[in-house]
């Protein structure tokens, strides 16, 4: 596919994704309605959309809308010209590509750096205020990182290497990481990131995917061999396999929809790690530490997921407050006395994080706050907070 007609493409799928329909599903289905189109034309036509959604507003108002809903056409015209390119170079009448643009169109826009302050952040005017609270002076910095892609960091599985040998490993099939300072398991990928998961290091459980903020979290967490320990809010499984590396625990998983565990057992597997997964019925009455990796707005890290930063909304923010606070009350009778409860976000909102963890403080006493940590996304990861609290002995 010739660069215009990937545009062409992308255009379609964003007006798909601006009519409410779920991006990765849009660009899945696209690409089984075009099977002409070779991998790279597909990754190229996803980096056109993913970009355009973590920079709606900026695109948009460089497309044209000014602060109107955007169409996809919009949103390709404000990205070349966000990258410095004329759009009449792509917007023509060869085969496949946009059309030309309008006279209309081809008016230059106001400059973005007269454009509101959500505009040129590319965020809902009503979560700045949010990000305010939590972030401060360094709330315009962090959330011009979130619209751009994040990196690609992977996890050394360090019960089956050293980083060395991991770097080793993946230099073997093309793929270039550094250490990152955020964790000491951490490796940011610097080429070949496409490639991951074809590699040896992939496939034989040295190393996994996982942000480098995520694995601070759990190495924030008092980890020591023969502790039982329960992931309450499991998902994949990404944290319960770092904290299994870690040490040698007993580790079980839950999550309230079993679907979500389903790749547990070949990854846990693949990492040489022993992991139980259990229904709310068949948990432990106590573990020494329960982990509660709980739902949230995602605001730190609307990079990866672009979508979420248009759809949410207060309604849902304050639904998600409610159903954390719940799950902090199911797990604690769960942590033995002298045991931890350890609570983790990718959200950046007080409300979601050391708003939460006040609130259940105040509702237990025979719970201590050990520590808590909002990770920034200005620390190279995405957005996360963390917390662990040890109840009484």
């Amino acid at each position: 596919m010739t660069p215009a007609a990937r545009l062409s493409a992308a255009i379609e799928c964003l007006d798909d994704v601006l009519a409410g329909e779920n991006a990765e599903r849009v660009l899945t289905n696209w690409a089984r309605g075009h099977r002409f189109a070779g991998s790279k034309d597909r990754a190229a036509i996803r980096d056109h959309v993913f970009d355009a959604l973590r920079c709606k507003r900026s695109y948009g108002w460089l497309g044209g809308a000014g602060e109107a809903r955007p169409s996809g056409r919009q949103l390709m015209i404000g990205a070349l010209r966000a990258q410095g390119v004329d759009p009449d170079t792509l917007f023509c009448d060869d085969r496949f590509a946009p059309r030309p643009l309008t006279a209309e169109e081809r008016v230059a826009p106001p400059a973005l750096d007269g454009a509101p302050r959500g505009v040129r952040l590319d965020c809902p005017d009503w979560l700045l205020p949010l990000y305010q609270e939590s972030l401060g002076e360094e709330t315009d910095a962090a959330l011009m990182l979130l619209r751009q892609r994040s990196d690609v960091f992977l996890r050394v599985n360090i019960r089956k290497s050293t980083l060395g040998y991991a770097l080793e490993l993946l230099s073997d099939d093309g793929i270039e990481a550094v250490p990152h300072p955020l964790s000491e398991t951490a490796l940011k990928v610097t080429r070949g990131a496409r490639a991951v998961a074809r590699s040896q290091a992939y496939l034989t459980g040295v190393v996994e995917l996982q942000d480098a903020g995520s694995q601070a979290i759990i190495d924030g967490l008092p980890l020591e061999d023969g502790m039982s320990v329960l992931d309450y809010c499991a998902g994949g499984g990404g944290k319960s396999l770092a904290m299994g590396a870690r040490a040698a625990l007993t580790l079980t998983v839950h999550d309230v929809d079993p679907a979500r565990m389903q790749d547990i057992a070949p990854r846990a597997s693949r990492a040489g790690i022993a992991v139980t997964t259990a229904r709310k019925a068949d948990l432990a009455p106590s573990y020494d530490l329960v982990l509660c990796d709980v739902p949230c707005s995602g605001s730190g890290a609307f990079s990866r997921s672009p979508q979420g930063k248009w759809a949410l909304t207060q309604a849902r923010l304050d639904r998600l407050a409610a159903l954390q606070a719940e799950i902090l009350e199911e797990v604690a009778p769960r942590v033995r006395p002298g045991g931890v409860l350890a609570y983790a976000t990718c959200s950046l909102f007080a409300a979601e994080n050391a708003g939460q963890i006040a609130g259940f403080l105040a509702r237990h006493d025979a719970f201590e706050l050990i520590r808590q940590r909002q990770i920034s996304p200005l620390e190279g990861g995405d957005g996360f907070f963390y917390a662990t609290l040890r109840r009484a002995g």
